[in-house]
């Protein structure tokens, strides 16, 4: 049955990705429609067995994402773009997180620690959908003077990392139950042990990858058995010291990638075809999860405090862009592509459920309406935009060493 299971769900998954993609929408919209109605909430097809290890299977992909995000963010686009790519890493999130987190218990009657844990949730940007957009806007040299694409996608990089550090934070006070002096000393626990780990197994790695010379696909998992065991000390270290093994999988991939650019971007690659499978796991196990009670009651609130964090998101987006050589026009597209939310959302929306916190089925159940409404609205806001806000340039300019033109101050 659990083989069963897997074909149903691989082939089901394709055959409905194909077809959003006909519709032009993104394909995790046909992984979540396969989870929630093969899940045990309509036909009950998914095998129990995949269903008792959702979490787990959520938290691979994860690790995933976190190990190809660190691959391929290069530090050096902060430097050169300046103050708006920093601020666009973090500025928006907190924005939205901070707006969701005092309005959600109005709505929702749930805690502001549960509410901030929500916030942060939905905080992150999905690279899945903007990014490939992007680099196609920077194929055709849309705005490359004035550097919004690399913009967006420097920020938007370090975005979803910021947003799960402050997640994982969240909710190691929330699993400590009683909050006192050593559940916050656990808090800068994690982050300083976390990257400081990650720094120095990543340059371990990066010497014994120039020292022993191994096909990259042995790397690859050599890579991932290194951080499926950090996430699993992290597990093993709770109760006695704060400790963040995502946070350490992140930094080690960023310094492959400052230390290895060569080797960092074949790696992506790479896992770039891994996620391909990862990606329907994830999403199908996220729809299968959902309970629909749950997620119908939570409807109406759910869209509501989405848009209010949105709104208060694109302040965000502006406040960063204020002294920037972007106009109106650019500012605008810059907000309409920090609008679609996906893949974070899906690796990390069921996770305070999984731990048993009590808001854990209202949070996943945001978590996925935020998913379903902003990933193709915003698909198709940037797509229908385009053209008017940031057209194809009449002539084109001759490459330039250094393409950002925003200001730095």
């Amino acid at each position: 049955m659990l083989l069963l299971s897997l074909c149903i769900i691989l082939l089901l998954g394709l055959i409905l990705a194909y077809v959003c993609k006909k519709l032009h929408l993104p394909a995790l919209i046909g992984y979540l429609a396969v989870g929630i109605v093969l899940g045990p909430y309509i036909l009950n097809l998914i095998d129990a067995k995949i269903l008792g290890i959702s979490a787990e299977l959520r938290k691979i992909a994860l690790i995933f994402i976190l190990i190809r995000a660190g691959l391929t963010l290069d530090l050096s686009d902060l430097k050169r773009i300046g103050r708006p790519a920093v601020l666009m890493a973090f500025l928006p999130a907190i924005f939205e997180l901070v707006a969701v987190g005092l309005l959600g218990p109005t709505l929702f009657g749930i805690s502001y620690l549960d509410a901030f844990i929500l916030g942060s949730v939905l905080g992150a940007v999905s690279p899945a959908v903007v990014v490939p957009r992007m680099v196609k806007m920077m194929d055709e040299n849309r705005g490359t003077q004035q550097g919004v694409p690399q913009l967006i996608i420097a920020g938007s990089s370090i975005d979803d990392i910021v947003v799960i550090v402050i997640f994982t934070a969240l909710t190691t006070i929330a699993a400590g139950g009683t909050i006192g002096i050593m559940t916050y000393l656990s808090v800068p626990t994690s982050i300083l042990l976390g990257i400081g780990s990650g720094i120095v197994i990543g340059l371990f790695l990066v010497w014994f990858f120039k020292k022993f010379h191994l096909r990259d696909t042995l790397k690859v998992i050599i890579i991932c058995g290194i951080c499926f065991g950090l996430v699993a000390l992290e597990e093993l270290l709770e109760g006695i010291i704060g400790y963040s093994g995502l946070l350490a999988t992140i930094t080690l991939g960023i310094v492959i990638s400052s230390k290895y650019k060569v080797l960092a971007n074949r790696l992506s690659l790479k896992y770039s075809k891994l996620w391909l499978l990862a990606e329907i796991i994830l999403f199908v196990m996220v729809g299968a999860t959902v309970n629909l009670r749950y997620f119908i009651d939570n409807l109406g609130f759910g869209i509501l405090l989405i848009l209010f964090g949105l709104f208060v998101r694109s302040l965000g987006v502006l406040v960063s862009l204020v002294r920037t050589r972007l106009n109106s026009k650019d500012k605008l597209f810059t907000i309409l592509a920090y609008t679609p939310k996906a893949t974070v959302q899906a690796a990390i929306g069921g996770i305070p459920l999984a731990m048993g916190i009590a808001s854990g089925n209202i949070i996943l159940s945001v978590a996925v309406i935020s998913i379903l409404l902003t990933a193709p609205i915003g698909a198709f806001l940037m797509d229908y935009t385009l053209d008017r806000l940031i057209p194809l340039p009449q002539n084109k300019p001759a490459p330039i060493e250094n393409p950002i033109s925003i200001q730095k101050i």
